[in-house]
């Protein structure tokens, strides 16, 4: 299991996963998720009690609100591999972290 936080305004690299799929709730706070599936895109608001599924080959951006943080907790299935295993892609927002 992950712990995810950003603090108000924050915004994370874009990122695809090689081998996994992952399932998100929201613990607190207020934010937005961007997921393209091929020719499917959409944008979910996160909030407290909100789950979010990522199936593998998703594309997926998350960002906190201008006023509030928001964290969340993830599971991945099969377990984590390690490093690798998220791909930097593009996104909507330009993120708050340099690439590493």
């Amino acid at each position: 299991m992950a712990h995810f936080e950003l603090a108000a305004g924050q915004v994370a690299r874009a990122v695809v996963h090689r081998t996994v799929e992952e399932v998100w709730f929201v613990l607190s706070g207020r934010g937005e998720m961007w997921r393209r599936q091929g020719a499917r895109e959409e944008t979910v608001v996160l909030e407290p009690g909100v789950c979010v599924t990522i199936p593998l080959g998703t594309h997926f951006q998350f960002r906190a609100s201008p006023s509030e943080g928001v964290a969340a907790v993830a599971v991945t299935m099969p377990p984590w591999p390690g490093p690798g295993e998220a791909v930097f892609v593009e996104g909507p927002w330009p993120a708050s972290f340099p690439a590493s």
